[in-house]
């Protein structure tokens, strides 16, 4: 490692503007948020898009898995569109698109207006999840880098958890999602025009906050680079961030491409690609989002009502919350790799009981699951330890590691890449669940979900790297 590189790991904490980095990476985890809040608003407004389109099963299907189309797109455009225009400028077009979205599903008076405003949501929502810890990665120091991005992850769920609240609140005044409610509007529109109040307060706060210093080194622009590294860590050091940066970065100084990703030496993608592409699929091909998105109907067939299956919705990103908040104190002390095999130990563990316990259900005369009161209460306990083991390791772990795992060379296109994958998973996870749920039952979905958490704890101890403490100029790839 060139010395320069090292000097500048030795940051020296009384220059730092603490106060200034832990308030920019809160307004980029904002990001996180509508993240969150986009892909759980769905789930209060089915009866209102069968009402206002007269979809049919197959048509609302698409409705609702609608935004998922642009996520994996947004995802890997983001890292492309972030080397060339800027970390901040992509997550300032993302907030345009949430709040365009929110609106426009609103108002939408067809399903092909209704898709479309999804569609745009969706781009967002990918664009955001690899963007915002980029930048939260790029902008803190590694003393506290973790914690910091972690905030992204408890951003996430309290969006998700702020949507649901939302519209169990709005259905609850209005009678019902399809009922009327403010200026003569039907429930599930407010539900959507909700997420407009965020997305307008991300586009603002983003106008504050400067671009992302490596970023503005990798294009030259030395004075704006400059600039913001005093701001953020001080005069004395600035000078020789910006040296380890410009040292880390390729030879010949050219602008990042997607070749990069391609070693030089073998002719192949590189070894971290590989690595991000098996944390990003990995972390959905556990089921994570079969519980949140489908988690009303499993406590429906563990035996308790409508109401209360969305009430434990509530109660489940809560829970979730907290374990994010327990990774916060735990991943700067005891690093991202033990968190990561305790977890895939822990889920595997968990998601076996759980299909255990769906192995010795039955189907009643109305075509519902029926569980002992035993197995019942097994499977309501295990699935909610599941979700702690998740999010207190791969939930946030993983995003934690793909905002700052790769060389500065190659951070937007990895990103492009592994973002891309998350998506594509989420996508496949989610949509072969229904078909699954009518071939091999719940018992052998879950089957499934346990056996990739499995493998996942081989993945996880032969192939992840730890990378805390690191600067981000140390990292190999």
């Amino acid at each position: 490692m060139n010395s320069v590189a090292l000097e500048s790991t030795r940051t020296l904490p009384e220059a730092e503007n603490t106060r200034l980095i832990i308030l920019i990476s809160c307004v980029a985890t904002i990001g996180g948020f509508l993240f969150g809040f986009d892909s759980g608003v769905i789930n209060g407004t089915v009866d209102g898009l069968k009402q206002a389109f007269h979809s049919t099963s197959a048509e609302l299907g698409f409705e609702v898995a609608s935004m998922l189309l642009g996520c994996a797109v947004g995802a890997f455009s983001a890292g492309r569109l972030g080397d060339r225009w800027g970390r901040r400028t992509v997550l300032l077009i993302s907030s345009l698109m949430f709040l365009v979205s929110a609106l426009g599903a609103g108002f939408a008076t067809s399903s092909v207006v209704f898709v479309c405003a999804r569609v745009l949501g969706g781009f967002a929502v990918g664009a955001a999840s690899v963007m915002s810890p980029a930048y939260i990665a790029e902008v803190a120091s590694a003393r506290y880098r973790g914690r910091l991005a972690t905030i992204q992850q408890i951003a996430i769920i309290s969006g998700l958890t702020c949507a649901f609240l939302s519209n169990y609140v709005l259905a609850k005044a209005a009678g019902s999602s399809v009922g009327v409610l403010w200026l003569g509007q039907e429930a599930w529109r407010w539900m959507f025009w909700m997420m407009a109040v965020p997305s307008a307060l991300f586009l603002l706060l983003l106008l504050t906050i400067p671009e992302s210093p490596r970023f503005l080194v990798v294009k030259k622009r030395k004075d704006e680079a400059l600039a913001v590294l005093e701001r953020l860590y001080g005069a004395a050091s600035a000078r020789e961030k910006f040296a380890a940066i410009d040292v880390s970065l390729s030879e010949d100084h050219h602008r990042p491409r997607l070749s990069d990703l391609v070693s030089k030496a073998t002719g192949k993608l590189r070894p971290i690609v590989w690595v991000g592409i098996g944390l990003a699929t990995f972390q959905q091909l556990v089921g994570i989002n079969v519980v949140f998105y489908y988690g009303a109907v499993l406590w429906q067939a563990v035996g308790f009502s409508e109401n209360d299956a969305l009430l434990i919705n509530v109660l489940s990103g809560s829970l979730s919350i907290g374990a994010c908040i327990v990774t916060v104190f735990l991943i700067d002390r005891i690093g991202r790799k033990p968190l990561l095999w305790v977890g895939s130990i822990g889920m595997a563990v968990t998601l076996g009981l759980v299909t255990l316990a769906f192995a010795s259900a039955s189907i009643d005369a109305g075509g519902k699951l029926a569980m002992s009161g035993t197995m019942g209460v097994l499977a309501l306990v295990a699935a909610n330890v599941y979700v702690i083991f998740f999010n207190v390791s791969w939930g946030p772990v993983v995003w934690v590691m793909l905002g700052e795992m790769f060389p500065n060379q190659i951070r937007g296109s990895g990103l492009a890449v592994a973002g891309a994958a998350q998506w594509t998973a989420n996508f496949l996870i989610t949509v072969t669940f229904p078909i699954l749920l009518t071939s091999i039952g719940l018992a052998g979905a879950y089957g499934l979900y346990t056996l990739a958490a499995v493998v996942s704890i081989y993945f996880v101890v032969r192939s992840v790297q730890e990378t805390r403490g690191k600067e981000l100029e140390q990292m190999e790839g």
